[in-house]
């Protein structure tokens, strides 16, 4: 919700500032209105232009490999679950209250996955005592052989992977992309579309095309905002490989 607002307000600005630029243009001085001016504003916003593109595809690229990372991290976490769970297996029937609790975490996380969520669903307080209480039902096991301290040892190295994934995830729900560099895109593409309307002919279709520039420009970088934030707004990291893992946890 707030990336929209955010695109909303850049929609506002970007468009507010076109439309300004044509309305008090001509109660500027005569002299300000000379070819020579008008070609100075040119020149100053297309310096402004190159660097407002550079800037975007830096942000682009911020965004996308973000989002990849998580995506990736994601499945790695589903797959360290299921690993988890084969340890717990291999331990033998003592571990079944252990394996209850993991397959409780993994479903709270599952069904808490939603397009409202402004935090990855692995920060939830009571998942991160699930997990808790998996490695307490851990330690208060005494294996009764070499075969099984094994299968006890690998399951709580599984365990604390599991835990440094899953903080992981938590560090990485914030985004990268800094908002002050995002401010100042915001006000250079402002400069730019006021002197789009420095000298433009007052008529609908100068309007129009002002308004759906506006429009797609922030829609630009709203998208940005929302791969830079994986857990949240429309673009999210799939759940895919947390249900398939919840589905080998519950076979």
């Amino acid at each position: 919700m707030v990336e929209v607002l955010v695109g909303v307000a850049i929609f506002a600005c970007l468009a507010g500032a076109a439309l300004v630029s044509l309305l008090i243009y001509e109660r500027f001085p005569a002299h300000h209105r000379q070819d020579d001016t008008s070609a100075v504003v040119r020149l100053a916003a297309n310096l402004f232009v190159v660097m407002s593109s550079l800037v975007l595809g830096l942000m682009i690229n911020s965004a996308k490999n973000t989002f990849e990372t998580i995506d990736h991290n994601v499945h790695s976490f589903a797959t360290q679950l299921i690993l988890l769970d084969r340890s717990l297996r291999q331990y033998g029937p003592e571990t079944g209250s252990a394996r209850a609790s993991l397959a409780a975490y993994v479903q709270r996380v599952v069904d808490a996955t939603s397009l409202s969520q402004k935090t990855p669903v692995v920060a939830n307080r009571l998942s991160e005592l699930l997990l808790n209480q998996v490695g307490d039902q851990l330690a208060a096991l005494t294996p009764p052989e070499a075969k099984r301290a094994s299968a006890l040892q690998a399951a709580q190295q599984q365990l604390q992977k599991v835990i440094e994934q899953r903080w992981a995830l938590v560090e990485q729900s914030d985004g990268n992309i800094p908002e002050p560099l995002m401010t100042l895109l915001v006000a250079w593409l402002m400069l730019i579309f006021a002197s789009f309307g420095f000298r433009a002919p007052r008529n609908a279709t100068v309007v129009g095309t002002f308004l759906i520039s506006g429009a797609l420009a922030a829609a630009a970088i709203y998208l940005i905002m929302d791969m830079d934030t994986p857990f949240s707004g429309p673009i999210q990291v799939s759940p895919a490989p947390l249900q398939r893992a919840l589905a080998e946890l519950t076979e």
